[in-house]
């Protein structure tokens, strides 16, 4: 008589097996994750997984609900019992494993990973996957591939579906990449595996599968819009009126936000949202929250946020103090020149829990008599921008002072 699989698979605290299946099914698994499925009371997985596993399945099969539940109830529901979730490749890289250890300890479940795409894809190109950039695009924004398109590199882009190629194609010809060479790998790993290569300008592929991944090796125009690493990108590359924390003070001023990976950052006062673009541009784990009253530049924010490849920048609408309320603690505060009135750096300090930076920038007389009382009451580093930019007068050239700036940059302690 054949072993009861189900009652001899997993240690006792273990309820819940994640297995990363591919395009080749079963004949891709190794034994201990086919016995996963096999013993597991109930199977969970898109309707694609659960066929591909079908033959091994003697459970309950389960497809995902729809709309997708990211809570993952109808699997946390079944704590205590044997539970299978089917997932695409490698759980653990943007896949459905990190959706579930959102909800259950890690000493909970059992991962069986299979290649990822990008790793199917990079072994299909010969392309070192430690040398190159991936971005999932998979039910995301396309903007996200944006500040990855420097000239000369390697870019893996895993799509949503069959017209995700197109939609690359059309933003880097719309951006000064029209020689960019293409890859667009489909179904890999599977019998419908494909691999078809074309320029960006002249792409022409249809009836693409909706399982693909583009590889785009980056040739850049000389107007090509390409966004540097670093702190103070040039003005004009972003929509403004006027209302913008401009280059150079831009860049001293995020040297004092020092940055560090997985912050939020709240940009009270964030004008054409310079700071709060450029703040998640140092990492893909930086947050930030714009706030801003007037609807026009709100408005002008977000057509940033997108054109900057940062389409994760939440942006509020309305008047700090009062708009500050209910938002999340924030790690860092940036406040521009105009919270001289109505509470507003009181409010923020209020709001930082010790250790939280906070840097403030006058240049009215009025904000900067704000900015040499805090400093006087609570210390901290209070530092004068200059910045003189050469311009024409007349038929020659001299030089022009900007505004000067007043900076104040401070941490809370635990007295504060």
């Amino acid at each position: 008589m054949a072993p009861d699989l189900r009652s001899s698979l997993l240690p006792a605290d273990v309820w819940l097996s994640i297995v990363g299946i591919g395009e080749d099914g079963l004949a891709g698994l190794g034994e201990r994750a086919r016995q996963a499925i096999a013993g597991a009371e109930f199977v969970f997985g898109g309707t694609r997984h659960l066929e591909l596993a079908k033959a091994a399945i003697t459970g309950e099969a389960r497809p995902w609900p729809q709309p997708f539940d990211s809570d993952m109830k109808a699997v946390t529901a079944l704590k205590g019992r044997k539970v299978c979730v089917l997932a695409s490749g490698d759980p653990f890289f943007f896949g459905a494993g990190v959706t579930l250890a959102r909800q259950v300890p890690a000493n909970e479940f059992k991962v069986y990973p299979a290649p990822s795409a990008f790793s199917l894809a990079a072994s299909r190109l010969g392309w070192a996957l430690q040398d190159i950039e991936t971005v999932s695009l998979h039910g995301r924004s396309l903007d996200l591939i944006r500040p990855l398109l420097h000239p000369g590199r390697r870019v893996l882009a895993l799509t949503s579906d069959e017209y995700g190629p197109a939609a690359i194609v059309k933003l880097l010809m719309a951006n000064g990449f029209d020689e960019s060479r293409i890859t667009v790998l489909e179904a890999l790993g599977g019998e419908r595996e494909n691999v078809s290569r074309v320029k960006a300008s002249s792409f022409d592929l249809v009836d693409l599968d909706p399982l693909n991944l583009v590889a785009v090796e980056v040739q850049a125009e000389p107007q090509a819009r390409i966004l540097p690493l670093g702190f103070g990108l040039p003005d004009d590359l972003f929509e403004h009126d006027g209302q913008i924390t401009k280059r150079e003070i831009r860049a001293a001023t995020l040297s004092a936000l020092s940055p560090r990976r997985g912050e939020l950052l709240w940009d009270i006062g964030a004008g054409s949202g310079s700071i709060g673009i450029e703040w998640m541009l140092a990492h893909p784990s930086m947050r930030a929250i714009a706030i801003e009253h007037h609807a026009e530049r709100v408005a002008r924010i977000r057509r940033n946020a997108s054109t900057f490849g940062v389409p994760g920048l939440q942006v509020v609408e309305g008047k700090a103090p009062e708009a500050l309320a209910g938002l999340p603690v924030p790690d860092v505060i940036f406040i521009g020149g105009g919270g001289s009135k109505g509470g507003v750096l009181e409010a923020a300090i209020a709001a930082l829990s010790a250790g939280g930076r906070l840097v403030a920038n006058a240049v009215t007389l009025e904000m900067e008599r704000v900015l040499l009382d805090a400093q006087a009451r609570l210390g901290g580093r209070l530092i004068r921008l200059s910045v003189d930019r050469a311009e024409p007068v007349g038929p020659m050239t001299g030089w022009r002072a900007a505004m000067p700036v007043t900076q104040w940059a401070w941490v809370k302690d635990v007295a504060s």
